[in-house]
């Protein structure tokens, strides 16, 4: 098998463990993985950035707008945003290089297997969506994809509606943008949001104040980087 990024053919390695534990087929050579790089260390226990309080201050403004009552109990991010991982979502979500995703996979599930674990068994997973235009310009939706990794039933419950990507926006035009999104319907069960990137934490919470205002009594969140 050859390395999803750069081609490389994977070599296997050969140890005691592999020899008694049939190991899982890697999608990324040993180099390239080196260059990914894990969040490790005090975060903040809310959004998963880097931080010396178990709180952040973003967490704490959000708290504010949110009159104390945010609808997002915790988001987890995998991964830091470096020049290695911003190259390579721009080639999967921009590009349209639908298996590149599949490099994240592994990383992906042992986050929830690790970090999720004592949610109630039928938590669902629900996507962020993307509008129907930005659907057609991509073919697929990256969130989606994240979704389906988890061992999870996945409900697509949101709609969205179309306008300027939100890398495009300054970190004030994203905090105060109108709720982008619509709710097909009610859900009494927990929900975990997937999603590529956290970064300001406003498209995260609109879908979760949506999710809450139907019924939903709890929403986390499985980001693969924190921006």
């Amino acid at each position: 098998m050859n390395c999803l990024w750069c081609d490389a053919e994977i070599i296997p390695e050969a140890n005691w463990e592999n020899l008694l534990i049939l190991s899982k087929p890697k999608n990324l050579c040993s180099d390239c993985e080196k260059e990914f790089s894990v969040l490790e260390g005090k975060r903040c226990r809310k959004c998963s950035r880097k931080s010396e309080e178990s709180l952040c201050q973003d967490c704490k403004r959000w708290n504010e707008l949110c009159d104390n009552d945010d609808p997002l109990v915790l988001n987890f991010s995998v991964f830091h945003y470096n020049e290695q991982m911003q190259d390579m979502i721009s080639r999967w979500k921009y590009r349209g290089d639908y298996c590149l995703g599949n490099s994240f996979k592994r990383y992906y599930t042992k986050a929830f297997d690790q970090e999720f674990s004592y949610l109630p068994k039928d938590i669902i997973a629900v996507p962020i969506p993307l509008s129907n235009e930005r659907m057609k310009e991509r073919g697929f939706n990256q969130s989606l994809q994240l979704a389906r990794f988890l061992p999870l039933k996945t409900c697509e419950l949101l709609t969205r509606e179309h306008g300027e990507k939100q890398s495009k926006k300054t970190r004030k035009e994203r905090i105060s943008t109108l709720n982008p999104f619509k709710i097909t319907k009610t859900i009494n069960k927990p929900v975990i949001l997937t999603d590529d990137i956290y970064t300001t934490g406003s498209t995260l919470r609109h879908a979760a104040s949506l999710l809450k205002e139907k019924g939903c009594p709890a929403i986390y969140a499985l980001t693969l980087v924190r921006g």
